[in-house]
């Protein structure tokens, strides 16, 4: 049987190292280290995770190939920002809900670097139509989204997330009980991983607690976006 994946100290320590050096010349002479200790632990991990994401109701999809996967590019995209560092110095993955459920697909995230690693999900930044369709779905079952949202097994390990707008949208209640929900611009939950979480043999069965309780707001959120209109 195989060995569980475990990300071992050398996976931090290249990430460190890159943040030091994010030139395209160190980067080329370290490219197999990077490959065996940083791209292959990090894909071993989504391969761990495919089976219990696709155990979810609905499933979730965790895809270990290295281009065109779960795993984002380590590649910066520089056109548009004034920073020209050539790479990422961090490590993330997407794990969206699996086809069939409408326009906007709400994923499970998960971001690692040294110190400052986190788990997620949710939508992010969804456009102004699928924005409207959340927002109608809080007002029309705010008890719905009070269940996913506030029970004591999402907020003892998660938390809501992101950014909101300064004033309540038009044609929304600003006395509404939810009303700094109705406000956000982002739907989405975080929570911190430490680099001893990270490290451990148990990284798997911890991602995979913490996405199955926020499985009721993801559940709110795919309902939300696909309703009919």
């Amino acid at each position: 049987m195989a060995r569980p994946p475990c990300i071992h100290p050398a996976f931090l320590e290249f990430l460190g190292e890159l943040r030091r050096h994010n030139e395209r010349e160190w980067f080329l002479m370290n490219k197999a280290r990077y490959e065996a200790t940083v791209r292959d632990p990090f894909l071993r991990l989504i391969e761990v995770l495919r089976p219990r994401l696709a155990a979810f109701r609905p499933a979730f999809t965790a895809d270990p190939r290295p281009t065109g996967g779960s795993m984002m590019r380590i590649y910066r995209d520089t056109r548009f920002s004034r920073d020209k560092k050539p790479y990422k110095t961090a490590v993330a993955a997407h794990f969206p809900v699996a086809a069939g459920h409408g326009e906007a697909r709400p994923g499970f995230y998960l971001h690692i670097e040294p110190g400052g690693s986190m788990l997620g999900g949710g939508l992010w930044r969804p456009d102004p139509t699928i924005v409207s369709r959340i927002r109608d779905g809080i007002v029309a079952k705010p008890a719905a989204w009070k269940s996913a949202t506030t029970a004591r097994s999402f907020t003892s390990a998660l938390e809501l997330s992101g950014e909101s707008l300064k004033r309540m949208p038009l044609g929304y209640d600003a006395a509404h009980r939810f009303a700094n929900d109705l406000k956000r611009k982002d739907f989405i939950f975080s929570a911190p991983l430490t680099d001893a979480d990270v490290l451990s043999k148990r990284l798997p069965a911890l991602l995979a607690d913490r996405y199955a309780r926020a499985l009721p707001m993801m559940r709110f959120l795919i309902n939300a976006t696909t309703a009919a209109h």
